[in-house]
């Protein structure tokens, strides 16, 4: 199979080395000195240093062919930028007959003529054509590029989508599942990103196991209100892109969301706390765009809530641990 990936970032270029072992993948950037670079090294050093490039990988650059024109010489094509470039992306690719997916999580940022949408929406804004999909669950990039048992889920409300998912990346290190309930897998993989902020900010703080347990059970009973009220099934939320992508990014030390509240606990700001990345913390800018669509909603979400309020300054780490902890008493169903 022929596969384009659009972005050579560390989770594209993951991606890139696990299906490059069997197809014929190019790994497209968008700065044509990257794509020298990755294309003369051997490897992503910025991105992913120390994971060489297997021999069905080449690398490209505008120079090759803008994204409209390499799609249309490839059989399936994968979005690998920030959510923050899946209009831009998907504007180009009005038209393209492959089959598309992307593997941004996270809801879009306001724009002038709506209020911040999942993959799924922008899609049906402005490629409604679009044969489509996402790939998402529990997976650090660093860990694909080694080889390391992963499985995630292909989510399409086409049969063909999903079919070519996991045709292109089901191997013996990487199980891919399918399922149709886009909007669940969305949900999940944009709300954990939130999530993982505060169990980083609880263990940050050292408040104990016993709180960071509670945050993530609550925080999934938030995920699935959300999820429900978009149109998910509820039994989305308690496989790979709900509980299995929740607990990676809220406990795993690779995690960039959970970083940032680790940072934060620690005094950081959150200038600071993002810069010292390196990377993009996705949670740090959909959260407030999570939050926004939960009240138009009528959801609520105070873990969600309360990270937002941290974020933009008005309450210190401890003072959102409060908010929470100060709640009324209430049924564990609600």
């Amino acid at each position: 199979m022929d596969i384009l990936v659009l972005g050579a970032g560390a989770w594209g270029t993951a991606l890139a080395i696990s299906a490059g072992a069997r197809h014929r993948v190019t790994l497209w950037a968008r700065n044509a000195a990257q794509a020298a670079a990755i294309a003369r090294e051997g490897e992503n050093r910025h991105y992913l240093p120390g994971h060489p490039l297997p021999g069905g990988v080449s690398v490209a650059s505008p120079a090759n062919g803008d994204a409209a024109t390499l799609a249309a010489r490839h059989a399936l094509v994968i979005v690998a930028t920030p959510m923050a470039g899946l209009r831009e992306t998907l504007l180009a690719l009005r038209g393209c007959t492959a089959p598309v997916a992307w593997l941004c999580k996270g809801f879009e940022a306001p724009v002038s003529h709506s209020y911040g949408l999942l993959g799924n929406e922008v899609r049906a804004e402005v490629a409604p054509d679009l044969a489509s999909g996402v790939l998402s669950g529990p997976s650090f990039a660093q860990e694909v590029a080694r080889w390391q048992p992963t499985a995630l889920v292909a989510a399409s409300d086409s049969a063909a989508v999903r079919e070519s998912l996991v045709a292109a990346f089901h191997s013996p290190a990487m199980r891919v599942y399918a399922n149709e309930d886009v909007p669940g897998v969305e949900v999940g993989g944009a709300v954990k990103n939130v999530l993982a902020i505060a169990t980083g900010l609880c263990d940050g703080l050292a408040l104990g196991l016993n709180a960071r347990a509670a945050l993530v059970t609550r925080g999934l009973a938030e995920m699935t209100r959300l999820g429900l009220a978009l149109g998910a099934r509820s039994d989305t939320f308690m496989g790979l892109s709900g509980l299995g992508d929740l607990v990676l990014t809220a406990t795993g030390d690779l995690s960039r969301n959970r970083r940032v509240g680790l940072l934060l606990a620690e005094g950081r700001s959150l200038q600071q706390a993002v810069q010292s990345l390196g990377h993009v913390a996705e949670g740090v800018y959909s959260a407030r765009t999570v939050v926004e669509r939960a009240r138009r909603l009528g959801v609520e979400m105070p873990i969600a809530e309360a990270v937002v309020a941290l974020l933009d300054g008005r309450v210190q780490p401890r003072e959102a641990v409060a908010l929470l902890m100060g709640r009324d008493p209430a049924v564990e169903s609600s």
